[in-house]
């Protein structure tokens, strides 16, 4: 029988946490048995929120599980307990299989085990993540990243991702189709996080670009070029793409294709324009184009991201 030891600490996500409890703590023997011995693993009782746990075992548990997890960690700006860290890197060395789900990839990474290796996180971490641990390759477009011995989930809904791909790992994709339909939910998603994640505009302001942003995001189906944003901002190409790089992190022309992306985005999900109409409408267009920018920018197809995200 798989074992799974599910670390709790003060300070965790709760919806992270319960996930996991639903997958694998649950008695599901009907569907395959045995399924997993699952135990909670804290020393002592744990504050989640609003609610209180008491745990099974203490931390120094997790050195006998075939499989650790490690739900999300609230406080990113804060390091994990030494006590956490040291048992999840205890876990690791017995042979055991680490899987963080959310900001949970912080507990790894202070436990060192994300170096050398690619990780992911919450969309809105992954750039502290990648900050705090160099040595690791943290991608923010994935729902999840499989490294056998150590895996990491994005955020919320990706750890249940995470959770059905370790069950689809030790039962088959049979069971784990089971386990999603008893969830109600789709047994993989399609895509990554891209699809999830804004593009805002910087506000507007006191600088030299507060009126271009507007100008150009009412001309996306234009052909716009850096020199006709260069001239609408009276500045030269190289001044503009400084105060680009500086405002929004990338170049004028890669800023544009972006906005053209999330105007497609909510496009589909606001209207029911053919992929050829919204093409036109965001200067990408032929139905043919937009679909391959889309597809690599968001990580599905056009018509997959309206059913998905279409009320």
């Amino acid at each position: 029988m798989p074992t799974v030891a599910l670390a709790v600490t003060d300070g965790m996500l709760h919806y992270e946490l319960s996930v996991a409890v639903e997958v694998f703590g649950a008695g599901l023997t009907h569907i395959v048995d045995p399924w997993y011995d699952f135990s909670l693993c804290g020393n002592g009782p744990v504050r989640i929120g609003r609610f209180g746990l008491e745990p099974d075992r203490g931390l120094d548990h997790l050195t006998h599980a075939d499989t650790v997890i490690v739900p999300g960690w609230a406080d990113t700006d804060r390091e994990p307990p030494a006590e956490l860290v040291k048992a999840v890197r205890a876990a690791h060395a017995a042979g055991a299989r680490l899987a963080s789900l959310c900001t949970g990839a912080f507990v790894l990474g202070a436990a060192g085990l994300l170096d050398g290796r690619r990780a992911t996180t919450h969309w809105a971490h992954t750039r502290e993540l990648a900050r705090r641990h160099p040595a690791a390759t943290v991608d923010p477009d994935v729902l999840y990243v499989d490294n056998g011995d150590v895996l990491t989930s994005a955020g919320k809904a990706a750890a249940m991702d995470l959770c059905l791909h370790l069950v689809r790992l030790d039962h088959g994709s049979a069971i784990a189709n089971k386990i999603a339909r008893r969830l109600v939910i789709p047994p993989h998603r399609d895509g990554g996080q891209a699809q999830f994640i804004a593009t805002p505009v910087p506000t507007p302001g006191h600088h030299p670009l507060g009126e271009l942003f507007p100008w150009a995001l009412e001309r996306l189906d234009q052909p716009l070029t850096v020199e006709d944003l260069a001239r609408q901002a009276r500045m030269s190409s190289r001044n503009l793409g400084r105060h680009f790089k500086h405002l929004t992190g990338t170049t004028p022309l890669q800023w544009l294709h972006t906005q053209r992306i999330h105007h497609a985005q909510e496009l589909l999900e606001t209207t029911n324009a053919t992929v050829d109409t919204i093409a036109v409408a965001t200067g990408m267009g032929t139905a043919t184009t937009l679909r391959r920018h889309f597809h690599r920018s968001v990580g599905v197809s056009p018509d997959t991201y309206r059913r998905n995200f279409r009320p």
